[in-house]
């Protein structure tokens, strides 16, 4: 049998790693710290101070970055970027004290140091690709340096041209000890998520007026405004804003749902809130965004393609109607055969294996020299002086 790995899972710091979830890479980056664990591996969770981990926590910072910087004001800004930079450059001499690294933190630094020190890591990529992660990624190639992505929409979208042999599919993980199946439902759609503009949630709420259906809303307002001036308005007594639920509560409102309605305005990689729905049965109403079909299928119904506001909220109120229709256990079916959460630990412990197999593996070539990015660490870093690049994360 195998040994039991030691294990750094480098999460995100815009948000904690703690319930109730802001979103869906919370919740990723939570269970999978769960699940491991619970398979017998010892993880180290590196994360804002403010996250909750079933082993060891390192902080990273001491509580999440967007309650002082919030993302949609600081994004891409000097004061951000230096923040990030730092809290990032202070695990870097830590990881190579682990088997293997699991690397979910959208930050350019750990790609870089992997390659550069062999250690055996892999890079989960949730989001489409932005300049300076799209260039540490294509830099730092490695048989030890994997990298994977959520859907095979995602994989063309990160490499249009092909994908490396470095680069993995891995769907995201459902819990199914939370997420069971309900063989009815209570004639109500349900939407969850965090509200902001780019998830849709003023379509969903004119949408399932005009399928007649009620509507609860399930979610963190990281937008005020959007709430206020797009959402607000259009509440009802059958159409409520339910406030910010934890896991086992929205578990437990998710399985009563008729329908899920999911509104992607975005290159949307996967949408697990849409997986989790249909592992209790829920089937899904969904605009088709990124990869929403793929990871649907025989789940639910995408809405056909629309060019205005008003035309795409009638094709999803279309969609409702045609996924109330659906057989409630063949929904589940299709989804716990294919993101079941003991498959997708046992895909990234072959993953992890694998690089780990691969450390002495020749190098090849990368994309990008590294004399194309400006900038290096501090010296006080492993390696100082080698550059691992500064452009703005």
């Amino acid at each position: 049998m195998d040994r039991p790995l030691r294990i750094a899972l480098i999460a995100h710091v815009r948000h904690p790693i703690a319930q109730p979830f802001q979103g869906g890479m919370e919740a990723h980056a939570f269970q999978l710290c769960h699940w491991l664990t619970q398979a017998g591996h010892e993880v180290t969770l590196f994360a804002s101070g403010d996250s909750d981990a079933p082993g060891a926590l390192v902080p990273l910072m001491q509580e999440h970055y967007d309650r002082h910087y919030p993302w949609h004001r600081f994004h891409a800004t000097e004061v951000l970027t230096n923040l990030l930079d730092t809290a990032f450059a202070s695990a870097l001499p830590r990881l190579a004290d682990f088997d293997v690294v699991h690397n979910n933190s959208l930050h350019r630094y750990p790609p870089r140091l992997s390659r550069r020190d062999r250690i055996p890591m892999v890079t989960s990529l949730h989001i489409p690709p932005f300049q300076a992660l799209r260039q540490s990624v294509n830099d730092s190639a490695a048989p030890w340096c994997r990298f994977t992505v959520c859907s095979e929409r995602q994989r063309d979208v990160w490499w249009p041209a092909g994908a490396p042999s470095s680069a993995h599919v891995l769907y995201n993980g459902i819990d199914t000890d939370s997420f069971t199946f309900q063989a009815r439902g209570n004639g109500r759609a349900l939407w969850a998520g965090r509200i902001t503009p780019n998830k849709g949630t003023h379509l969903a709420v004119v949408a399932a007026a005009r399928a007649g259906i009620g509507l609860s809303i399930h979610g963190t307002i990281e937008h005020a405004d959007y709430f206020e001036n797009e959402v607000r308005p259009h509440l009802t007594e059958d159409i409520r804003y339910e406030g910010h639920s934890d896991m086992q509560h929205l578990a437990r409102e998710m399985a009563q749902a008729s329908v899920l309605l999911f509104t992607p305005l975005w290159e949307e990689p996967f949408g697990l809130v849409a997986a989790e729905a249909m592992a209790c049965g829920v089937p899904v109403a969904a605009l088709a965004n990124g990869a929403t079909a793929e990871v649907i299928g025989r789940g639910g119904v995408v809405a056909a393609a629309e060019t205005g506001e008003a035309d795409t909220a009638e094709a999803l109120a279309t969609a409702i109607r045609q996924a109330l229709r659906l057989d409630r256990r063949a929904v589940h079916d299709w989804a716990t055969s294919r993101y079941g959460k003991r498959r997708m630990v046992e895909n990234c412990v072959a993953l992890y294996r694998t690089a780990m197999a691969q450390r002495d593996a020749p190098a090849g070539e990368v994309a990008f020299g590294q004399s194309d990015l400006p900038g290096d660490l501090p010296g006080d870093l492993p390696g100082g002086g080698v550059d691992l690049g500064r452009s703005a994360a």
